[in-house]
C-alpha cells in the first residue's frame, strides 16, 4: 500500500468484535455494532505547533487503539475498509 498519512493522522485498521458473548450467545451480524478497537497501520510524522515545530505522535503502526464510535473517516484502500482520524480521537492504547 502506497499511503502515508500527513501531520498528527493515522491510518487505523478495525479489530473485528467477537461473534460470541462470553455467556455463548451467538451475536448475528444485524445486531453488531462495528468495533472501536483497531490497529494503527500507518502514521504520520506529527504536528506542527505555531512556531514550526514538529512535535511526534505518541502512537506508532502496529499500536492496538480505542477510539470513539464516530471517530475518524471511512476510506476504502486497496480493497480495505479503513479509517483516517487524529491522534486527538485515539482514546488509548490497548495493552
Amino acid at each position: 500500500m502506497n499511503f502515508r498519512p500527513l501531520h498528527d493522522r493515522v491510518l487505523v485498521r478495525r479489530v473485528e468484535a467477537e461473534e460470541k458473548t462470553s455467556g455463548g450467545i451467538i451475536i448475528p451480524d444485524s445486531a453488531k455494532e462495528k468495533p472501536q478497537e483497531g490497529e494503527i497501520v500507518a502514521a504520520g510524522t506529527g504536528a506542527r505547533d505555531d512556531s514550526g515545530n514538529v512535535h511526534p505522535l505518541e502512537v506508532k503502526a502496529g499500536d492496538r487503539i480505542l477510539f470513539g464510535k464516530w471517530s475518524g473517516t471511512e476510506v476504502k484502500l486497496n480493497g480495505e475498509d479503513l479509517l483516517i482520524m487524529k491522534e486527538s480521537d485515539i482514546l488509548g492504547i490497548v495493552g
